[in-house]
């Protein structure tokens, strides 16, 4: 037996040899699991909710945008509440409250008649994913070395995409087994988004910090704690990247565009989650031994490659190189940024820091897909993702020059 590292809030404890490297916890294998059931269930979905509102329901194309502007606009905030909520009470709860709260909505998501049950599932599925994220992140710090903190939010991302390349590839097989049957599909997805709510229950935290939760609510409450000056700089920078972060629908819908069938944009949609997966873990190892702020420039080249490439290519096999391309973006972003919060933000404001950037940047996004949309319907379709190339471009050198000083 021997010690295990000091965490963020944690108190030593032990490990068998056998139990794998000293920064792969039980947390943080439980949460993989967790998140990749999730994922998994959520994006066997993704591909066909379009078809499920504009086929089966009968609802117009705008229904579309409104229930996922809506959706995305809840988990926003959600995610700024919580992550605050997470620093002054125990953050298990939360978290199975998140993960019980997005099955329950694939749950009304199976019985929908009409849009507006859709509209109510995806906000009670929106609500439960923006309680989670943040103390889902704290807690994957528990007991975990934080000089490993890269390659845990790396391998954490990496399992959580692995769960969007199974979903949809499950899901595009059952459509076509099922003759295009969607209705059988929603039922399906319940179930793994249930068993991922039940796994929580096996999340260590802690006692030492459950037990200093109350004294340390009624610290901040007669004196406020503020986030460090260079963590709100560069929450502030992220947020505003994401106002060209625009949703990835309008990337296939450009995929289409190029003359890709339905289930050809499912295949991209599935070669981008793919490389994801599978450059998440290295890129996050890759943060902990070199400057964070390289290694998410880096990101920022492969988004501006992708948005590029997709706005200047005429050809629908083009889509089948720059896809995972674009895949390396997220896998240097993701994982990274949260690893970058994590090691600036104070060890009682982790949950709210990681709460405030997430919620921010989705907040960010929302807006992106805004004027994106608008633009994508009065202009040339490649111009958005022109716009948003060049300017990822011009971040990524910003970035890789001045970004040592948020270190």
């Amino acid at each position: 037996m021997r010690s295990q590292p000091l965490g963020t809030d944690t108190e030593p404890v032990t490990r068998r040899r056998w139990a794998g490297p000293d920064w792969f916890t039980p947390n943080v294998r439980t949460l993989c699991g967790v998140s990749l059931l999730q994922d998994a269930a959520s994006e066997m979905l993704y591909p066909i909710l379009p078809l499920f509102l504009t086929v089966t329901l009968g609802a117009p194309v705008a229904v579309v945008g409104i229930v996922e502007g809506v959706a995305e606009a809840i988990a926003s905030a959600m995610k700024i509440a919580a992550g605050r909520l997470g620093d002054n009470v125990s953050r298990r709860p939360l978290v199975a409250a998140g993960y019980g709260l997005a099955a329950l909505g694939k749950l009304v998501l199976a019985t929908a008649t009409a849009w507006p049950t859709v509209l109510a599932a995806r906000g009670v599925d929106r609500v439960g994913k923006g309680i989670r994220s943040a103390p889902r992140d704290a807690l994957l710090m528990v007991g975990a070395d934080p000089t490993h903190k890269g390659r845990i939010f790396g391998v954490h991302r990496a399992a959580d995409t692995l769960g969007a390349v199974i979903g949809p590839a499950l899901g595009l097989a059952l459509y076509e087994l099922l003759d295009h049957a969607i209705r059988p599909l929603l039922w399906i997805a319940v179930a793994p988004a249930a068993l991922s709510a039940l796994l929580v229950f096996a999340v260590r935290e802690t006692p030492t910090r459950t037990k200093r939760t109350a004294a340390a609510a009624a610290d901040r409450q007669s004196a406020p704690t503020r986030l460090p000056a260079r963590l709100r700089v560069l929450i502030g920078v992220l947020a505003v990247f994401g106002l060209v972060n625009f949703p990835d629908t309008l990337l296939l819908l450009r995929a289409h565009d190029l003359g890709l069938s339905t289930a050809a944009v499912i295949a991209a949609y599935i070669c981008y989650n793919l490389s994801y997966a599978a450059l998440a873990y290295p890129a996050g190892a890759l943060s902990d031994r070199v400057p964070r702020h390289r290694v998410f420039a880096a990101g920022l080249v492969c988004f501006a490659i992708g948005y590029l490439g997709l706005g200047l290519v005429s050809s629908p096999g083009w889509v089948f190189v720059v896809l995972p391309v674009y895949g390396g973006f997220a896998a240097a972003t993701d994982g990274v940024g949260k690893a970058w919060i994590s090691q600036l933000a104070p060890p009682d404001r982790q949950s709210s820091a990681q709460g405030l950037y997430q919620g921010l940047s989705g907040g960010s996004i929302l807006v992106a897909g805004l004027w994106a949309g608008l633009a994508w319907h009065t202009g040339p379709h490649p111009l958005p993702l022109l716009i948003s190339g060049a300017t990822a471009l011009v971040l990524a050198v910003g970035l890789a020059v001045f970004g040592g000083r948020l270190r």
